[in-house]
This record gives structure tokens, sequence and C-alpha cells, in this order.
């Protein structure tokens, strides 16, 4: 048999995937969303560009098929290999069964996702080492199955497409990688606007069709498996190939730059270009989303944010009081939802000490976050701008040298700090406040007689405290104030903490128990600090990054948005109530309004103590944005679209009317342009700064 034989299952492959994408491509330039004209030279950039693209995007996937083919023989069922490899298995099953495995470290669905794939594992080299008989047989099927996986997945990604298509009028965006972060909400839209069973029952009726010829003119493969001298050489091919392909797709995609967009969507390569948006984590607000003239979106923004003009939100912010350079600890808390605190109606007592504080500070009992993840919880309380379309700022390549918090206390003398129990590289946070002048403290910085308890996400809550107070009284000495930003981590999946802290066990893994003990971690960590001679000079900001969890019956349910928020300091700040409508970008330019700062600022979000505000809240999700204002949510989405809902107030009883968090969404009978037009204004404008760089420090 020749050696090109031997690469059957990867030609043929080839073969069928640039198929299907030709034809997909002749389908879409057909589609009556695809409204242009093309010239020779597009269309033949489309498709010749197109497959070669095509050829070469399979190659860097096939890297899965490889790695299943190269492992094909029957070497290693020998003895004593076959009994000591799946002696391995076995041993390598019970430890994820333990419940004691790094999976289970993580949490979620994962240790079942490893169970079960190491179970099949081992039960299937179990069947190949005990039935030798059936050897064949076994090996034939399984073959068949992996290769019908990758005729499902072509298919798949096909359909996809052609529906992304049917609805945005491009390839794969960021949309496309929003669509898998909320995979219940999108079934579930699936589920109700196509006809499912069909669908799905003709592809895999299809895909069994293809497989059944592909196996046919692959086989070859598995009834003469190669030798090692022959696989040396398959995986030589491969390695040179795959090299050239990460070369050669992005040098493909800057071809992709006619004056028509239609050719150059249909030119690109899906998958590549789901890959540049998972990375990229930007959706262009102008392309997708509805817009007013420049000039008009920057006028209606001036109505809202007191002090601005031009195209710009830079204004100077001035106290009639002498400035007080007072240290500033913000503590944003993971996952923590207003409902977890008995003044908002939870009976469960999880939050004693955190209830106790709120009623000796600056309570700010209307407030919501900006998303529904950590990154858009720092890029709130960090650039105090809208949440963009697309990833957090954070997130981003240019997420450096921006008008931050931290860029403020810079001019005012501070050090300044972000404090973080984990590995500050996750969710690209080191890069960006590093990136910012951020000094970093995170676990790479302690030493191991500092770490008590850690888990996946890193040291508990209470190792951080008190590192804090370390770097703390190590600051309080250089005579400079200090702002230190202290992100949590014990609140979160799998909710794992020391033991005998408080009265539920660490291993529960209950989130009510994360919620306790964060709570009894920061007591503690008040009750020392309180003891530090730079205590009394200090003051601290307490809020939640984002609630526990986003999951609705609407768009942008907004009990999924209300957080705690606060600001303490004994002596200095008076205990009260601040019961408006407030966002979470709002929080620190009024801690610098406490604290009479002068200073430039380009902010969005405002000092909410000024006699001039206007109530509002910016929420979003990665593609709907919305606005509340007026008993009214604004949302508005891709596809230039928008929608507006009353909100009613569904009291809850024994639950003080500032502290009522749950609304009735119903759509508006009549639109209110004047707020739709107000939420263009934010976005568009916050996009604009963006993206013409308006939005750096200097």
């Amino acid at each position: 048999m020749s050696f090109l034989k031997k690469l059957s299952p990867f030609y043929n492959l080839t073969l069928f995937y640039v198929t299907v994408s030709f034809i997909l491509r002749i389908i879409l330039l057909f589609h009556p969303i695809t409204q242009a004209s093309f010239s020779w030279l597009d269309s033949i950039k489309i498709f010749s560009f197109g497959l070669v693209s095509d050829v070469f995007v399979f190659i860097l996937a096939s890297g899965f098929l490889w790695l299943y083919l190269i492992f094909i023989s029957n070497a290693k069922y020998l003895k004593p290999y076959g009994y000591i490899l799946f002696g391995l298995f076995i041993v390598l099953f019970l430890y994820i069964l333990s419940g004691k495995s790094i999976l289970n470290e993580y949490g979620g669905a994962l240790p079942k996702i490893g169970l079960i794939f190491v179970g099949i594992k081992t039960l299937l080299f179990g069947l190949l080492l005990f039935l030798p008989k059936h050897r064949n047989k076994i090996r034939y099927w399984l073959f068949t199955f992996v290769l019908f996986l990758f005729v499902v997945f072509i298919l798949q990604n096909a359909i996809s497409e052609y529906f992304f298509w049917n609805e945005f009028g491009v390839k794969y965006n960021f949309i496309a990688v929003n669509y898998l972060v909320y995979t219940n909400e999108v079934i579930g839209n699936i589920m109700e606007s196509y006809p499912v069973i069909p669908l799905f029952s003709g592809l895999f009726l299809i895909a069994g069709i293809v497989t059944y010829f592909i196996v046919g003119r692959s086989k070859n493969y598995i009834d003469n498996i190669p030798t090692f001298v022959e696989k040396i050489k398959i995986s030589g091919l491969y390695f040179i190939l795959f090299g050239f392909s990460l070369f050669a797709i992005p040098s493909l995609a800057t071809n992709e730059n006619s004056q028509n967009i239609f050719a150059n969507e249909l030119q690109a390569n899906g998958v590549y270009k789901f890959y540049l948006a998972f990375m990229n984590s930007e959706l262009d607000y102008f392309k997708f989303y509805k817009t007013l003239p420049e000039k008009e979106a920057y006028t209606l923004l001036s109505q809202q944010i007191p002090g601005i003009s031009n195209e710009s939100t830079l204004r100077n912010i001035k106290s009639a009081a002498a400035e007080m350079h007072k240290n500033v600890v913000l503590i944003t808390i993971e996952s923590y939802s207003a409902d977890f605190m008995k003044m908002y109606g939870n009976d469960k007592n999880i939050t004693p000490f955190l209830d106790s504080l709120a009623s000796q500070s600056l309570l700010f009992t209307n407030f919501y976050a900006s998303g529904n993840r950590t990154v858009r919880g720092l890029e709130a309380v960090t650039l105090c701008l809208p949440p963009t379309a697309g990833e957090s700022v954070v997130k981003r390549k240019d997420n450096k040298d921006k008008f931050t918090t931290g860029s403020v206390f810079k001019q005012k003398g501070y050090n300044v700090k972000y404090l973080y129990g984990g590995d500050s590289f996750f969710d690209n946070m080191e890069d960006f406040f590093s990136g910012n002048s951020y000094d970093i403290v995170d676990k790479k910085t302690f030493q191991s007689e500092e770490i008590t308890f850690s888990n996946v996400w890193g040291v508990c809550d209470e190792d951080m405290y008190n590192k804090a107070i370390k770097v703390m009284n190590a600051e309080a000495k250089e005579n400079k104030p200090f702002f230190n930003h202290i992100m949590t981590v014990s609140n979160h999946r799998p909710f794992t903490y020391p033991n005998n802290k408080i009265d539920i066990p660490g291993d529960a893994k209950s989130r009510d128990g994360g919620v306790k003990y964060t709570d009894f971690a920061m007591k503690n960590f008040f009750a020392k600090a309180s003891k530090q001679p730079w205590f009394a000079n200090t003051v601290f900001v307490i809020l939640a990054d984002h609630c526990a969890s986003s999951a609705g019956k609407t768009e942008l349910p907004l009990d999924k948005y209300r957080i705690p928020a606060m600001v303490y300091s004994p002596g200095f700040i008076k205990p009260q109530q601040y019961n408006k409508l407030m966002s979470q970008i709002d929080i620190m330019p009024t801690v610098f309004g406490l604290l009479n700062f002068n200073y430039e600022s380009k902010f969005y979000g405002e000092d909410v103590l000024k006699p001039d505000y206007k109530p509002r809240a910016l929420i979003a999700t990665y593609q709907d944005l919305g606005l509340i204002k007026d008993n009214v949510l604004t949302i508005i989405s891709p596809k230039q679209s928008y929608k507006q809902y009353q909100l009613t107030l569904l009291p809850k009883p024994g639950v003080g009317d500032n502290f009522q968090i749950y609304y009735d969404e119903k759509p508006l009978r009549e639109d209110r342009m004047d707020l739709v037009n107000e939420t263009i204004s934010f976005y568009q404008t916050a996009s604009d700064m963006l993206k013409k760089k308006k939005y750096q420090k200097n």
C-alpha cells in the first residue's frame, strides 16, 4: 500500500470540508441579505483565496484527528504494557471519582466531564485489550465514530454559518462567541425559533451517509495500520503543514481588503473569523447598532453629564473645599448579589458583618452592576465607562494607558496597587492593571507561610486580607497616601474555604457557605485593620463585582444586576442611605467628590451626591446594552434594534421600600424615543472614545 493511501482519512475529510464550504459560499452569495454586486476580481478572490484558506484551516482543525490516528496500534496491547496502561487508566478514573482531583477544585460540570471521558477511554481500552478477537471490529466502529464526529462538525458549522449570515449578514463575530457564553438562553431561543428535531434528524442522516462513503475510502488506514516509521513520516508531514498553516491563514486574511464588505465576508473562513472574534473580544458598535450623527450623540451626552463640551467627556471637576488625601481601599467582592443581605430580604443570616457595616456606612441602596462578569466590574470601577459591546476593555488588546481611577490617584501622589489572591494572569488582569500603572500583588508574591488555604482560584480571602494589611503597613511608612484595590476570590465555585471558620463546612461546596465565609473573612480584616495606625485616615469602599447569576426571563433582568455598595470611614463618613438610582461606574467619582478632589475627568461616571446628578443606571451583557431611567429599561441590540420595558415594582413583603429589587418588565406601549436616543448617546460615544483613543490618560 502506498504512503499516500495512509493519508486517506486526512485528504478525504479535507475534500469534504472544502466542498461544503464552496457550496455554502455559493448559497450565501445569492442570499437575499447579500445586497451587493460583485466584480470578476471579487468573485475570483472569494472562491480562490477562500478555498486555500479553507484547506489551511482544516489542517489545523485536523490536529485532533492526527492525535487519534497516530496512537492506533496493536503493540500497546502486548504484555505487560497493555496491563500496565490499563491499570493506569483505572487509577486515573478512581482519582477523579474520589472527588479530590484538580478537576473538583474548579467545580461545575468539569469533574463529570472528566470522569465520563476517562471512564469511556478506560472501558474501550479494556475491550480492545481483553477481546483481541474482536479488536478489529471494535476499532472499525471507533474509527467510524471519529470520522462521523468530524462530518457532523463540518455540516453543523455550515448550518450555523448560514443561520448567522441569515441574521447578521456576516461570518462569525463576537456575537457568536457570546452565544457560547449564554448557552442556556441561546439553546432555548433555537428550540423556539427553528424546527430543531427535523433539522438535526436531517443533519445526522446526511452525516451518516457521508461518513459511510468516507470510511469506505479511508478504512485502509486501520486495515493496514502504519508502521512506526510511517507514523513518523505522517507526523513530520503534518507538522510541516500545520506550521505553514499558522503563517498562511493570517496572511490570506490580509487579502480580505475589498471595498465590498460582503466580498470580504464571503472570502473569509468562518472558523478563523470565530477564532479572531474570540481573541479580539470586540464587536463593532457602528456596524451593528443604531447610531446618531456624531455631533448629535455628544450633544445629547452633554445633557446627561454636566460640564462636557465638544466631542469628548473631558471636563474640570472642582471642589469648594480643600482636598483630603486619605488612604482609599476599594474591595470588590466576587459574585455578591444584593439579595444575599438581610436588608434586601434574605433570612439566612449569611452576611452578618456586612449587614452591620452597612448601618455604619454611606449605603447606596439602589446600585446596579454594569455587567455579569468580573472583568465588567473591574472595568466599571477602574475606567468608570459604560460597558461597551463585546468583551470588557480589560480583556482587549487596546487596554493600556487609559484614564483610570488609578491615574487620578497617581496625580495626587498616591501609591496605587491591585491586590488579588489568585494569579492575575487570569482574565488578562495583570496585563490590564500593569498596563495602567498599577503595581500588582497576587498569589505569585505570597510566601509559602502566608498561605493557609488555597483552591484553583487562589488563596482564601483571609490570606489575601492578611497580605493586604502587611502591604498597607509597609506603604504607611513611606509617608504617602495609598490606593489599594482588593479583589476577593473565595465566593466562587467550588466555594471551598478553610474548615472550622463558620457553621457551614468548608468542603460542603455551598454557595451560602462561600457567601458566609467571605463575610467572615471581611470581619476579620476590619478587626485587624482597625488596630493599624493608618486605619483612622482610610476610606473603605465595598461593593460587588457582579451578581451571583445572570439568568432571567428577560434580556436584562434587573434583579440580576442589583448589588450592595457602601463607603465606610468612621469619623469621616456619616452613616446614611443614598436611595437614588446609580451605576457601578459612579462609585469612584463619588469617592473623589467626598475627598474634594480637583481634577480633569474623562469619566462617564459621576459624583451622585452633586445636585445636578440625573439618576440612571447602565447595565449590559456582551451585546444587549441597557439604560434604566424614568422607570423604563431601554435596550439597544445588534441589527440596529431596540426594545423598551415599563418597570413595575413587585414588592416583597417585609422588605423596606429602598431595598426592593424585583420588577415586572413589560413592553412599553409607546416608544420613548428620547430614552432610546439617550441610550444610544451613552454607548455610541463610549465606543467612539475608545475607537479613537480619546480615553487615554494623556
